[in-house]
């Protein structure tokens, strides 16, 4: 399988792969690619229905580019915790960013959600992010913004008085409850709608089946994320047998 960055002839199979309605993995099969490199490739420069070959070329120069002119001269990568390869997460973190943008959310929170939970901590500061991403003050507080209103990031203060961003350890839960939340209050809406529309009329009868359609979900999804948490994080009681003391 070959290696390396893609080439501007393999961004141009790409391109007509999508116009022609393949999937990734048939993209990535034709190319002998992983499909996770497809994934990224195309999430990261505009998506399925925006991707240009020309265009994803030139900005992923510049963004190597970039990446060269922030690193010091004659200085290589920081080392690694625990031994890890710096490139090797450098990899997932992008791809760990574009399966995110997948589910629906914007480029920039995606970034700022992936750098955070992918931090042995769970935390960073404003300033540490802008350092990591390279991007500007105002651009992470908008998506730490937005993450906090999906229930993804909080904010607290260290000794120091710094304001932090933090992802807990059951972040998807409290993201799952909030979602449950946002559908519920859809339902409120629309059973709104039927009382205005008239009970009798086929626009109410619509709004009706859709709220009566999320209200089961909204019920079902927090349900399932109680459920989950509960078993998640309770510890395995412990048998008589496995204290006693050996004889």
């Amino acid at each position: 399988m070959p290696g390396g960055r893609l080439t501007q002839q393999e961004r141009q199979q790409i391109a007509l792969g999508l116009a022609d309605g393949l999937a990734y993995a048939e993209i990535a099969r034709r190319l002998d690619r992983p499909t996770s490199t497809i994934t990224r490739e195309v999430m990261r420069n505009g998506g399925p229905t925006a991707y240009r070959a020309d265009l994803a070329h030139r900005a992923t120069e510049h963004r190597t580019q970039r990446r060269r002119q922030a690193a010091p001269r004659g200085a290589e990568a920081p080392p690694q915790a625990h031994g890890r390869d710096a490139e090797a997460v450098r990899e997932y973190e992008e791809l760990f960013t574009t399966v995110v943008m997948q589910s629906g959310m914007p480029k920039m929170m995606s970034r700022v959600l992936a750098c955070l939970c992918l931090t042995d901590e769970g935390s960073l500061t404003a300033s540490e992010l802008v350092q990591r991403l390279q991007v500007s003050p105002a651009s992470v507080s908008k998506a730490i913004t937005f993450l906090e209103e999906q229930g993804l990031a909080r904010r607290e203060r260290d000794e120091r008085r710094r304001e932090r961003y933090v992802v807990d350890d059951d972040v998807w839960y409290q993201s799952m409850m909030a979602s449950a939340r946002s559908i519920a209050h859809i339902v409120e809406i629309a059973r709104q709608g039927v009382g205005v529309l008239g009970p009798q009329t086929p626009a109410a009868a619509r709004l009706e089946n859709i709220a009566r359609f999320l209200d089961f979900v909204s019920e079902s999804t927090a349900r399932a994320a109680e459920q989950a948490r509960e078993i998640l994080h309770t510890k395995p009681e412990t048998s008589p047998d496995d204290t006693a003391e050996p004889s």
